[in-house]
């Protein structure tokens, strides 16, 4: 079960202050426009669709935060359907890191730690093939 609690919480950090607290750090920037900040030379995108909507990455990355966060708080109650929803999105954050770097770098931690986690909890000290 402490297994859990920490995944819970390295999901809940990841969730509120990189991907929710970076995203609003980024709405002033967008306000008072992007030519007087170049808001590009912070981020690098492998691919250059995402360089052009920023405003849309933003938006993607709070809901990213949303839902890490709602998982976050069902698996630190021990839900199962928290545990399935941390699960898949560790795995899509796992996937998509390497699209945003460097910042992905640090999803990829955050989400294969609380990933490593939560199946270390769940499935212990069971083997493969029983002998």
């Amino acid at each position: 079960m402490k297994k859990y609690k920490i995944a819970s919480m390295l999901m809940f950090i990841h969730g509120a202050f990189i991907e929710i607290g970076g995203c609003l750090c980024c709405i002033p920037i967008l306000v008072i426009g992007s030519d007087k900040f170049d808001i590009n030379q912070y981020f690098s995108f492998i691919v250059p669709y995402f360089k052009d909507n920023m405003n849309l990455m933003l938006i993607m990355g709070a809901i990213y935060g949303i839902v890490r966060i709602i998982g976050a708080v069902g698996l630190w109650k021990n839900r199962m359907w928290a545990l399935v929803l941390s699960v898949i999105n560790c795995i899509i954050t796992m996937a998509l890191m390497m699209f945003l770097l460097p910042a992905g770098i640090m999803d990829g931690i955050f989400a294969t730690t609380a990933l490593i986690l939560i199946l270390m909890q769940y499935f212990g000290d069971k083997k493969i093939i029983e002998m």
